[in-house]
């Protein structure tokens, strides 16, 4: 059990997004441009530790995307002019955002680019080394009733395509050694918005059965793996500072506890007024962790130590404390773009996790 945790994504140095942009545009090789993938992956790991945290990520510096390990390395998704606007919110009021992107095909893996991030990180971190793994249902923003149901005539079918491709990135994690994978979920808690589920709704993917059929698919991915540390990171929306869902995790609790059975930590987002009261974390089992999401990538406003101290005991009331642990609420970069932070505010903010954390777990 880690009690300073990170989630995974971490901003992207401007000589990497240089780089990519070059790359894409046929300007840089594609040897000169994983020198640049390595160096960037090389400087966060070294962030990462100096901050003090217990485990580190490669920071997501190979992927465009959050969930490139199926956006970014599997055939028969395409770009479009989509047709389905999804509710995001910003700091200055609500929006619609529309994917750039949809399924059109069956999906089908065409290398995996967890092999490439675990292979290049395990050789550079001196600490434990979390993968992440996007969640199958990750491709809800990529579902299409115009483009999407040529090739799946219900959503659910591409879903459990997702998580064959998901569950054999898991097993060629363990095949290489790694001993901590996260699979990232935040497309279950922005079921706790009620516009999120009218519009999932809409869209042919009730809320009801994202909770059931959908949590089983997600437990089925890394049901059985042994050896290996589990966890599932849930959050409202995390796209270059916007956010997709307000409101507590009531509505999903009880089916992400009861039935996400495989995993070991739930990594919750937690660092303001719309994720709500700790009082659901009252169902998480007495032999799971709960992490925390206390502090906030989404803007460089800096929490107390003596602030996070108290809402950790305010959760201690419904959960051990032993059971605890810290984190930020998200990555610093979903997207390759990043929060509107800098990187001097991200080394601050794990510093701060780090430092609580051994100040209150020691």
């Amino acid at each position: 059990m880690f009690r300073a945790e990170v989630i995974g994504s971490m901003l992207r140095p401007s000589y990497l997004q240089e780089g990519r942009a070059a790359f894409e545009q046929g300007q840089l090789c594609a040897a000169d441009f994983k020198r640049l993938e390595d160096r960037a992956v090389d400087q966060v790991i070294a962030l990462q530790e100096g901050a003090g945290v217990d485990v580190v990520s490669d920071g997501e510096m190979r992927r465009f995307l959050f969930m490139g390990p199926i956006t970014e390395t599997v055939e028969g998704i395409e770009l479009v002019e989509h047709d389905s606007a999804m509710p995001w919110s910003t700091p200055e009021g609500d929006i619609e955002w529309t994917s750039p992107a949809a399924v059109t095909s069956k999906l089908r893996k065409s290398r995996s680019m967890v092999t490439e991030e675990y292979s290049y990180a395990r050789a550079r971190a001196r600490l434990p080394l979390k993968v992440t793994v996007p969640s199958p249902l990750v491709l809800y923003g990529f579902w299409s009733p115009k483009y999407s149901t040529g090739a799946y005539s219900d959503p659910f079918a591409m879903f459990a395509d997702a998580a064959e491709i998901g569950r054999s990135e898991i097993q060629e994690l363990v095949s290489l050694g790694c001993q901590y994978i996260q699979v990232d979920a935040p497309e279950l808690a922005t079921l706790v918005d009620p516009r999120v589920r009218e519009w999932a709704e809409r869209m042919g993917f009730g809320a009801e059965r994202m909770l059931t059929e959908g949590i089983d698919l997600i437990n089925a991915m890394v049901e059985g793996v042994s050896g290996v540390r589990l966890g599932i990171h849930l959050c409202r929306g995390n796209n270059a500072g916007m956010w997709m869902a307000s409101g507590g995790y009531e509505y999903i609790a009880q089916a992400l506890f009861e039935r996400a059975t495989a995993f070991d930590a739930f990594f919750l987002e937690y660092d303001n007024a719309r994720s709500g009261s700790f009082e659901p974390l009252a169902g998480a089992p007495d032999d799971k962790q709960v992490v925390l999401g206390l502090v906030s990538t989404k803007t460089p406003a800096l929490e107390t130590p003596d602030e996070l101290r108290g809402r950790i005991e305010e959760a201690a009331r419904f959960v051990a404390r032993d059971q605890l642990g810290l984190s930020t609420q998200c990555g610093f970069a979903s997207i390759a773009a990043g929060n509107p932070i800098t990187e001097v505010d991200e080394e601050r903010k794990l510093r701060l996790v780090a430092d609580t954390a051994h100040a209150v777990w020691g």
